[in-house]
């Protein structure tokens, strides 16, 4: 008997290839359940930048005679998956979220997670929206408008992979594919209660490959994620930064769960340096923290690895690089970007030195170090510290991400790039579906 097209949503990746493999259900059926869900959900969400219905039919045919001839390219054969449109793929335009680059010719080739999702017979549904350069944290774009969230159409999505994070909410496929440097899988999953993984650096070959970009996976459920990470880490000799092969079973010990009493866990309940942690967050994540010790848990209070010094280096260095791409855009083009995020990459980037971009690149190289060797509270280790700009005036930028004041280059006061600059700074910080912090694809 075959199941009714909104039983067919709630399931996830493992679930519906262990249909297929019973003959429960067909992979082109579920692949005309995940359009029309995507077909009725759109108008309201706007979590897909393209829709491609015929490739995935054709797809979801040929994964469907595999299965039929009990002869599937993988486990995931036949399973429908989104795809964030800063992952290229053959023959799809990647415009990196920004009415900027509108014109973008469509990618002579997959990126390797792409390529080996089509080598595993995934059936490939679309793409997915992301905000300008993927340097905001919410699901505001120049050129695909504003992603909602599937929970409340008033709130935000969170991002930069707001698309992929609204689309597993609301049931458009099993599995979703997102980016993260800065929170960019991370943020959209507590935004909308799905699971997201960043993985380590390396692990999943990318291209073009840049220092902290990782793909992850972003599902409803854990397994579907770990299965998805079993087919990602394959190696592609594209990615200079990619680690060392490893066969390793993702979704190993999933059913069964961990042995608690082996676990050593590290808590973190407060970061120190941004905004502050709200009561109840705190609340929650130290009653996780009891619970998992109960449980037998080895649990580890850490101190901060980080400091405003950091924090303030590592924007630099996103400014510094976000200005660059900017700066290179013909006039025309750059009137098309995102105001808030024009205004963004400019505002004090524009006067850095060839310092201070070294000296913002050092502390986001440190806090890459620290993080990794982030130690528990008996510590005596000392906090991390990282060059200052050469020239610099402490002042609270308008524009910044953070609460704590910045060290700016000295220069005349940051000044708008127009009234419709100054209108999406307010509105990003007030409307729920706007944005207020600043994220790295």
């Amino acid at each position: 008997m075959m199941r009714s097209m909104a039983a067919m949503h709630d399931l996830s990746a493992v679930q519906v290839a262990a249909q297929y493999a019973s003959g429960a259900l067909s992979p082109v059926d579920v692949a005309n359940g995940c359009l029309k869900r995507i077909e009725a959900w759109e108008p309201r969400l706007n979590a897909m930048y393209r829709v491609d219905r015929e490739g995935a039919l054709a797809a979801a045919k040929s994964a469907e005679a595999r299965w039929r001839a009990k002869q599937p390219l993988s486990a995931l054969d036949g399973v429908p998956v989104t795809i964030k449109e800063n992952i290229y793929t053959k023959g799809d335009p990647a415009p990196i979220g920004t009415g900027a680059n509108a014109d973008a010719a469509p990618q002579p080739a997959d990126a390797p997670p792409a390529a080996r999702l089509r080598e595993a017979g995934c059936v490939i549904l679309g793409k997915t929206t992301m905000p300008d350069f993927g340097m905001l944290s919410a699901g505001v774009s120049s050129i695909h408008g504003i992603t909602r969230n599937p929970w409340n159409t008033s709130r935000n999505t969170s991002g930069s992979s707001s698309g992929a994070g609204a689309a597993a909410a609301a049931g458009y496929a099993p599995l979703h594919l997102g980016t993260d440097i800065g929170g960019s899988v991370r943020l959209p999953a507590t935004h909308c209660g799905i699971f997201a993984l960043k993985p380590s650096l390396g692990r999943v070959p990318v291209y073009p490959p840049y220092i902290g970009r990782v793909v992850g996976p972003m599902t409803r459920d854990v397994a579907g994620s770990a299965a998805l990470m079993s087919l990602l880490s394959k190696p592609d000799a594209r990615d200079f930064m990619c680690l060392p092969f490893e066969n390793i079973d993702f979704s190993r010990g999933i059913e069964t769960g961990p042995d608690l009493k082996q676990l050593k866990i590290g808590f973190l309940p407060d970061m120190k340096v941004g905004l502050p942690v709200h009561a109840e967050v705190r609340a929650a994540a130290a009653a996780a923290a009891k619970a998992l010790e109960s449980a037998g848990a080895k649990v580890e209070e850490m101190r901060s690895f980080l400091t405003d010094e950091l924090l303030d280096g590592m924007a630099r260095f996103f400014e510094a690089r976000s200005h660059n791409d900017f700066a290179q855009l013909p006039a025309a083009k750059q009137a098309k970007v995102l105001p808030f995020i024009a205004e963004w990459s400019n505002f004090r980037a524009k006067s850095f030195s060839g310092r201070d971009v070294m000296a913002a690149y050092t502390c986001y190289v440190t806090l890459r170090d620290v993080t990794v060797r982030a130690p528990p509270r008996r510590s005596c280790l000392t906090r991390p510290s990282c060059p200052r700009p050469t020239t610099t005036r402490t002042t609270r930028c308008r524009t910044s991400p953070s609460r704590c004041p910045t060290t700016c280059p000295s220069s005349p006061p940051p000044r708008s790039t127009g009234a419709s600059a100054r209108t999406a700074c307010r509105s990003a910080s007030r409307s729920p579906a706007g944005a207020s912090t600043i994220s790295a694809y």
